[in-house]
């Protein structure tokens, strides 16, 4: 067994551990709040159930395949797959209590399996958190060889370097025949070397890029030659940030054709999304009512001017709303913008300066975490935004962007997005637009759920915030 299989496997079992867990801890307190610590002859079944409770969400996570290793670590279809076999398990009880005329309580079991399924939900993203910390520190990789032309290598390269929480070292290439060989790899030789390489780098991944020398035969054999050492293969797609929920292999004479689907930036979807962003908003609004008052407070005792900061933003289609956040400037701080612009830290339209002198004493700390963003939650109320989705911008902003860019503007602007949680203000104009374009193209429930667990842990860090 490989040093990969080895942790994978490891990985598998804690999963295996946590969704038990899970189980056990839904049952147990749901039982406790539901009858107390009584057993009684009326209760007695549903200490059974709960027992039992365990095994059957293990069941359901195994038949919606939830531990397949293609699922895991990284992306949302893994928490997508909870989530359809937690409805399952729902939709079970519920068929086989009315088919036996089973006398069950609907309070228990609206409160055990959802508990259930959302605790596991938040202990595998915990786990897979874990997973990203060790990664960082360069433990639990993939090593790679990297097949294709100079160019797609070194991109490549550099976004799997930039992005390591994927799992994926590059530790070599193989390149054409008539390669220069300017890159920074070592070159294992070139295509018809690939096996070769993978045993010279102690590599158990192989990332064959789009180029036209590798067609469906040169493919096959490869795979055929890796298949013998257990290696995984790798075929990226040309295709730019279309998570694999939008694309389906369907076959044609033989021959296999991707099919993109559309984004879903209109219909049901949208709808469910409008009414979760509102709910939650408001329950958010109550939850955080005591600390608003607080801050608000500070606000005003600490700085002359009013307590929240309006201002007029671009939202889903081009449509000008104004955003509320409290107060973190000085009352003259757009005044003093353009003596500061030369100062300006980011490579983008945007304005970022670390220590921006117009930034109150208070408001540094509401920036750094993120308690200037609460009142937003009104403009969430109100339709105008989304908890999830791209950074609201300035009507300026829009003024030059490109075409391309564009497109951030085709759903509801958000409070947290990928960008806050993959770190904002440190992030390069590019990288942020690429992210933001990457949410547009892929949204979905399972990711808005993941990007506001990461927003918690990013706003602990704190990092690139000012």
């Amino acid at each position: 067994m490989s040093r990969r299989q080895r942790w994978e496997r490891q990985y598998v079992r804690a999963l295996v551990l946590c969704d038990l867990l899970a189980g056990i801890a839904a049952g147990a307190v749901t039982f406790g709040l539901r009858f107390g610590d009584e057993v009684t002859t009326y209760n007695r079944s549903y200490l059974w159930l709960s027992a039992l409770l365990p095994l059957a969400l293990l069941a359901v996570l195994v038949v919606s395949r939830a531990y397949e290793r293609r699922f895991l670590f990284v992306g949302t279809d893994e928490y997508q797959r909870v989530f359809r076999g937690g409805v399952g398990l729902i939709a079970g009880v519920a068929v086989v209590s009315y088919a036996l005329d089973l006398d069950l309580a609907r309070s228990y079991v609206l409160a055990a399996l959802p508990t259930a399924m959302v605790s596991a939900v938040v202990l595998r993203f915990a786990l897979r958190k874990r997973l990203h910390i060790a990664r960082s520190r360069g433990e639990r990789l993939r090593r790679v060889i990297v097949v294709g032309h100079e160019l797609s290598v070194i991109g490549i390269t550099r976004q799997l370097r930039r992005e390591r929480y994927h799992g994926l070292e590059v530790v070599g290439a193989c390149l054409p025949p008539d390669h220069d060989g300017v890159i920074d790899l070592p070159v294992f030789g070139t295509f018809d070397d690939v096996a070769t390489a993978v045993d010279a780098a102690d590599a158990d991944t192989v990332v064959v890029l789009s180029c036209p020398e590798l067609d469906g035969a040169a493919l096959r054999r490869l795979a055929w030659r890796l298949e013998r050492d257990e290696v995984d293969l790798v075929v990226a797609s040309a295709l730019i940030d279309v998570a694999g929920a939008r694309t389906t292999i369907r076959p044609f004479d033989g021959l296999p054709m991707l099919h993109v689907e559309h984004p879903r930036l209109h219909g049901g979807a949208r709808i469910v999304k409008d009414l979760v962003d509102r709910v939650g908003a408001l329950a958010l609004l109550v939850l955080f009512g005591p600390l608003l008052l607080a801050v608000a407070l500070c606000v005003r005792v600490t700085s002359r001017g009013p307590v929240l900061f309006r201002q007029v933003r671009v939202g889903r289609d081009g449509s000008e709303f104004r955003i509320f956040k409290f107060r973190s400037m000085y009352v003259d701080a757009e005044a003093r913008l353009a003596e500061l612009r030369h100062l300006n830290e980011h490579d983008g339209v945007l304005f970022k300066m670390r220590d921006d002198p117009r930034v109150t004493p208070v408001g540094r700390w509401l920036r750094r975490l993120s308690l200037d963003e609460l009142p937003q939650l009104l403009n969430v109320i109100a339709g105008q935004m989304s908890l999830v989705g791209p950074r609201p911008p300035l009507p300026s902003e829009v003024a030059v962007y490109a075409d391309d860019v564009r497109r951030r503007l085709a759903v509801k602007p958000g409070m947290t997005g990928l960008w806050q949680v993959s770190g904002r203000s440190d992030l390069s104009w590019e990288e942020t637009v690429r992210l933001d374009l990457r949410y547009v193209e892929n949204w979905s429930l399972s990711l808005d759920l993941v990007i506001l667990l990461r927003t918690m842990t990013a706003v602990v860090r704190s990092s690139g915030a000012y």
